[in-house]
């Protein structure tokens, strides 16, 4: 039996922050892993890049089993009706499931109340907290760093989505922690440095 991966993309998402992700959990996972979209509904979905996704699930269909719901960023996640993922967001919480947010859908979780007790970034602290308003009382627990990983709430700023990624394939255990860390190095330090013997 496969284990589902549920990925939320709203309007005008940023394919890139999905990308790595999915590839990754695919190679690395060898077969283990199914991909699936969920959006506010089941009309297409077209990414910043023109890519145009028919989703898999609406909000009234999403499979109640699965292992991790990773929100990937976008133009839309201000918009009012982005609220409507809130309720899929604070169960897969209380599941104790994996739960990930990039940029906009990191600052997203914090509207939600997810990030007042975990170590978490985005894409700015004043934003976060502008945004989420009172909803937000984690401001101490705020790091400036490309992505960050505690308990199960995976969160990055827009620019992270290797980091991002990597933080998730640990999460779930796709693949033992050095193939996952090759991985990362040989994207994120490029083919010819990250595949030279380190002394």
């Amino acid at each position: 039996m496969k284990k589902t991966i549920l990925f939320v993309i709203l309007q005008q998402y940023a394919d890139w922050e999905a990308a790595y992700i999915t590839s990754a959990i695919t190679m690395l996972g060898q077969g283990e892993y199914d991909i699936k979209t969920v959006s506010l509904s089941k009309d297409y979905v077209q990414s910043i890049g023109g890519f145009r996704v028919m989703p898999d699930y609406d909000l009234s269909s999403v499979p109640r089993d699965y292992e991790a719901l990773i929100l990937i960023g976008g133009m839309t996640w201000r918009n009012e009706n982005a609220q409507q993922i809130k309720t899929l967001v604070e169960e897969c919480y209380q599941k104790g499931k994996v739960l990930g947010g990039i940029c906009d859908a990191s600052a997203f979780l914090g509207t939600v109340g997810i990030l007042n007790d975990v170590t978490h970034t985005s894409n700015d602290i004043n934003d976060l907290k502008q945004w989420a308003g009172p909803a937000y009382t984690g401001e101490a627990r705020y790091i400036a760093k490309q992505a960050a990983r505690d308990k199960n709430i995976i969160t990055a700023n827009g620019t992270a989505p290797l980091e991002f990624a990597k933080e998730i394939l640990l999460a779930l255990h796709v693949a033992s922690e050095e193939k996952i860390w090759d991985w990362y190095n040989f994207h994120k330090l490029g083919y010819y440095t990250a595949s030279m013997p380190q002394m």
